[in-house]
């Protein structure tokens, strides 16, 4: 039975205004718009013992429908990777979980080491010179190589091709809100960019080309093209790379990206209903100084012994305010030291193998969706473990028929661009079998 909620008695209550020194309890409340503010008695069930509470909660998180009991074809940035077992074990161990940033850094040295080779784990995965020990997350990491674009040349404006995560370049824009930079995406073609216009469009104005790899579709872009392109003007070349599709594709590096970013939450982290996630954030050495966040560094104590340290921190915490890179405080440290438990676990060879499963697989359910004649492949790019499907029936149909059948939602592309109304986004990687890719299929099929 719903009862008000009053915790207090009329007395207390007007204690609490005088100590406050305010005449009401609407006045407290003053600064919140009219329109959103809740009007009435907040409801809330009566007390009750703590195993009744622990039953009720139990119930309510079985409304969920999570990947542990729908199959996930889910992409767009968060994925169903495999998580082995050993990466939550050691992860979960109290002196590592914490996700802050270590104040007197040099006296863990287990933590700076973890990071240590986290960084080289980046490098060699992108084949970049440098790499910071994480960011926020993927969207976060481009914003600031933007930003660190920015200071390198002092020019004023972006480029962005069009076939990049919708959500990723609505962060971006967050972060240059308030400053002189100007963003214009080119538009993409068959789920590529379209070379000609950005070719038109990247002159010696432009601080810098983002391309997202594979891209917002799972599509493969000409990044060799796009290379050429972006140095022909002087630009700084941003490179937002899937770090397992690295176990496959040319790295960046091998096309002379000048940064490389990404979301790394594939690399051994749960989706977490969206967070946290991983950035990662890799350059060429000569931008070194001008990277935000910190790079922890290999030296000798003084007995002569291997030991790691801080190397540069260039945050506004650490030196002078107007010499910082960025105001990036704390990371993602926990979720880069799953990472590194998650890559040591790999190896080359099962990277490699983790990347040829997606691959695979996703173009056997490519093949077998494009046979009924109620679905096509939108585009014929290449492409890693995301395609494209077009619909003849509407997405809302298509995604109330897969809940029902226990299959997660796709994405709906018509959210973010309209002229790709009922086209959805599909999603396969290593964890999904031959059975739950043939139930996608004969799902899709009774639409």
């Amino acid at each position: 039975m719903q009862t008000p909620f009053l915790p207090h008695t009329d007395d207390d209550i007007r204690q609490m205004l005088e100590v406050l020194g305010v005449s009401s309890v609407d006045s407290l409340f003053a600064d919140i718009p009219a329109s959103i503010l809740f009007k009435g008695r907040l409801l809330l069930p009566s007390a009750a013992a703590e195993a009744e509470i622990k039953k009720e909660l139990l119930l309510l998180s079985q409304k969920n429908k999570d990947a542990d009991r729908f199959v996930s074809f889910l992409g767009g940035g968060s994925y169903d990777h495999y998580i082995p077992s050993i990466v939550k074990h050691l992860a979960g161990r109290s002196e590592f979980y914490t996700s802050y940033t270590p104040y007197q850094a040099e006296i863990s040295q287990g933590l700076l080491q973890i990071y240590f080779e986290y960084q080289t784990m980046i490098c060699e995965l992108t084949n970049m010179d440098v790499s910071n020990a994480s960011m926020y997350d993927g969207a976060t990491a481009l914003a600031e190589a933007v930003l660190m674009a920015y200071n390198v040349h002092g020019r004023k404006k972006v480029l962005i091709c069009g076939a990049m995560n919708p959500e990723t370049i609505q962060v971006l824009k967050t972060y240059t809100h308030n400053m002189d930079i100007s963003i214009e995406i080119i538009p993409f073609l068959d789920g590529t960019t379209e070379l000609s216009l950005l070719k038109e469009k990247c002159k010696e104005d432009i601080a810098c080309v983002l391309v997202q790899q594979p891209n917002f579709f799972g599509c493969l872009e000409d990044v060799f093209e796009i290379e050429k392109i972006t140095h022909a003007a002087g630009a700084t070349f941003v490179v937002s790379v899937d770090p397992l599709s690295l176990g496959l594709i040319i790295p960046p590096g091998d096309y002379n990206a000048d940064i490389v970013v990404g979301e790394g939450q594939g690399l051994g982290n749960e989706m977490n209903f969206g967070g946290p996630l991983l950035g990662f954030f890799a350059a060429k050495k000569e931008f070194v100084r001008r990277m935000p966040g910190r790079i922890i560094g290999e030296t000798v104590d003084k007995e002569g012994k291997r030991a790691f340290t801080l190397t540069l921190q260039t945050r506004e915490q650490h030196i002078r305010r107007e010499k910082a890179t960025s105001n990036i405080c704390s990371n993602e440290a926990l979720c880069a030291t799953m990472a590194t438990i998650y890559l040591s676990w790999l190896g080359r060879e099962g990277i490699r193998e983790v990347s040829s499963q997606c691959a695979a697989k996703a173009q056997f359910a490519a093949g077998l969706i494009a046979k009924n004649t109620n679905y096509k492949l939108k585009f014929s790019a290449p492409f890693f473990k995301e395609f494209v499907i077009e619909s003849k029936k509407s997405a809302a149909q298509v995604n109330k028929a897969l809940l029902e059948n226990g299959i997660l939602n796709l994405i709906d592309l018509g959210r973010f661009f309209p002229q790709l109304k009922n086209n959805l986004l599909v999603c396969v990687t290593e964890k999904r079998t031959k059975e739950e890719i043939t139930r996608l299929v004969e799902v899709l099929g009774k639409v």
